[in-house]
């Protein structure tokens, strides 16, 4: 699992931190730290996994996309209900 987000966005500290509950490794990007080409290339791999600028977006398996905080659809993922 990886996802795209940035250092200042409430959305996608709420998303690490119910992974990190949930005991699900991921790796992350935080777009806005980025500088230069590294940052425009981070940007066009999520707009490619996207369709858009949104964050965060967290890619699953390197098959399915989740835009935004959608809990839901996380725990579902993740086979974990509340």
């Amino acid at each position: 699992m990886f996802i795209f987000a940035l250092s200042t966005c409430i959305w996608c500290r709420k998303t690490k931190q119910l992974l990190k509950d949930l005991g699900v490794e991921y790796s992350y990007v935080d777009v806005d730290l980025l500088q230069g080409k590294d940052q425009e290339e981070a940007t066009k791999e999520m707009v490619k996994w996207s369709g858009s600028q949104s964050f965060p977006t967290i890619v699953l398996d390197k098959k399915k996309t989740i835009l935004g905080f959608n809990e839901t659809e996380i725990r579902d993922y993740c086979g974990k209900k509340e």
